[in-house]
């Protein structure tokens, strides 16, 4: 029974009760289309692909340490190391290509 004068509010309205599934199931989603678009247009047949995907994961993957783990937990390292890792396999990658035609071997 409520007190003359009380007014409980209704509950709030989510778009969800599960965000990090919404998160997931959204990632996914833009996976998926970007690797249809990119898998009819890349030149090179997959390692253009990859290095996006690389490339758009360690920017996502910053800017949500940076912005939510403020109180740094036990995954912060490892995902950032590993991202690391992969952001400079990508860059090892595209710069070590050769432009031209190989040299013929002496």
């Amino acid at each position: 029974m409520d007190a003359p004068g009380v007014v409980n509010p209704p509950p709030a309205v989510a778009i969800s009760n599960y965000p990090s599934a919404v998160t997931v199931a959204v990632g996914v989603l833009f996976t998926c289309i970007l690797l249809f678009f990119v898998g009819k247009f890349d030149p090179t047949h997959g390692p253009l692909t990859i290095s996006i995907l690389i490339v758009l994961a360690m920017m996502g993957t910053i800017a949500y340490v940076l912005v939510f783990t403020v109180p740094q937990d036990d995954i912060t390292p490892a995902v950032v190391g590993a991202l690391s890792a992969g952001f400079g396999a990508v860059v090892a990658y595209w710069l070590g290509r050769a432009m031209g035609p190989s040299p013929p071997p002496e």
